[in-house]
């Protein structure tokens, strides 16, 4: 067995030799200044630092040096690419904060130039409408309450003192669910709301309910089969038509400014004794009928009032059928319809425009009233 071969020539693998090594490192050097960007910096690192890089295929032929030589050329390869790697790291970071410095400048946004996104769209008139209703009276310290728009036919009209005679429980009026034995029906007004409140709590009561009802109307410019209510109930010693007529003409000042006062005119309702219909000074001509230039108001064709709603003393027959005792306490109702009273704010004249989702009527609103 003869003993190892120490005589070798390191010219002889070229690819470690310091010329060609120093000459690598070089030219990635000198590749790695001239990347202009990202991408050209991504390019040299492939060439100069990746498996196929100059470098690399060096590194790979140490292994086939003669042990004595392996250490002098393993130091001379990977001090050549310690220092081609830190010059790109270096390089990279130059690089990236230019980059963001030419964002800043070239993708600047103007955020007080109008956006050409979609519109979003906007908050429909009868939802601020009913929020804004609902806010006056709890300003006052009256509470907000809800109900099913499925009732039962006793709440919806025997506790209300509708008898079973009454028009309006038949086919004409109301929506009756199947099978007709369950005596269901769609609310024909958020009175049954008013029973609620009665049956589970103790006076003194100041409630408002706002919500959609059902009636079998047909579908034109002043009616509408679903549309929307609100009613107050004040249930409390002492109650009287003057506290009625003091809150009314509050809530149409706030809804449509100073100087709108309220007037009753006699009515019957069954679930209200003494009834009135209330009517609203008019909101164009503040009651005078006639414009500036001597034109008849077309809003309220000269009246000089407006019909909005429906009102009275709360019927003792109501009381004692929801558990109230009406000798020690009386009450006062009201009810308006919504949709009616935003025709009104906003000059509409067609119901519909209210209901068919036309994206053009609600945001000529905005998100607010």
């Amino acid at each position: 067995m003869s003993g190892p071969n120490t005589d070798y020539d390191p010219v002889e693998v070229a690819a470690v030799s310091p010329a060609e090594v120093e000459a690598a490192r070089d030219a990635a050097l000198a590749a790695i200044a001239a990347a202009a960007d990202l991408e050209q910096l991504k390019a040299v690192r492939s060439e100069h630092a990746g498996d196929r890089s100059p470098l690399a295929l060096a590194n790979r032929e140490i292994g086939a040096l003669p042990p004595q030589a392996r250490k002098e050329a393993g130091q001379r390869v990977g001090q050549a690419r310690g220092a081609v790697n830190k010059a790109l790291a270096a390089r990279q970071v130059e690089l990236e904060a230019e980059n963001e410095a030419r964002i800043l400048v070239e993708e600047a946004v103007d955020v007080t130039l109008p956006t050409d996104r979609d519109p979003v769209g906007a908050r429909h008139p009868l939802t601020t409408g009913s929020e804004l209703i609902a806010d006056i009276f709890v300003a006052m310290g009256w509470e907000v309450a809800e109900g099913p728009v499925i009732e039962a036919e006793w709440l919806n009209f025997d506790a209300l003192n509708l008898g079973p005679d009454h028009p309006a429980r038949t086919m004409q009026d109301t929506f009756w669910t199947e099978p007709a034995d369950n005596h269901v029906v769609l609310r024909t007004h958020t009175s049954p709301v008013q029973a609620r409140t009665m049956l589970t709590r103790t006076p003194p009561i100041y409630v408002v309910c706002p919500g959609r009802v059902f009636r079998t109307d047909e579908y034109d410019a002043t009616h509408s089969p679903m549309f929307h209510q609100v009613e107050g109930l004040a249930i409390d010693e002492g109650i009287s038509m003057a506290h009625l007529k003091g809150t009314l003409d509050h809530f149409a000042t706030q809804m449509f400014g100073e100087g709108i006062t309220t007037r009753f005119r006699p009515s019957y309702f069954p679930f209200t004794e003494p009834s009135a219909e209330v009517d609203l000074v008019c909101f164009v001509c503040r009651g005078s009928q006639v414009n500036d230039e001597g034109e008849t108001c077309r809003t309220c064709r000269g009246e000089g009032w407006i019909e909005w709603g429906g009102c009275g003393i709360v019927n003792p027959r109501v009381l004692q059928a929801c558990g109230v005792d009406s000798s020690r306490y009386s009450g006062f109702a009201f009810g308006m319809g919504i949709d009616r009273t935003l025709m009104f704010r906003h000059g509409l004249e067609d119901l519909r425009t209210l209901f068919e989702g036309d994206v053009r009527f609600t945001t000529a609103f905005g998100s607010e009233l």
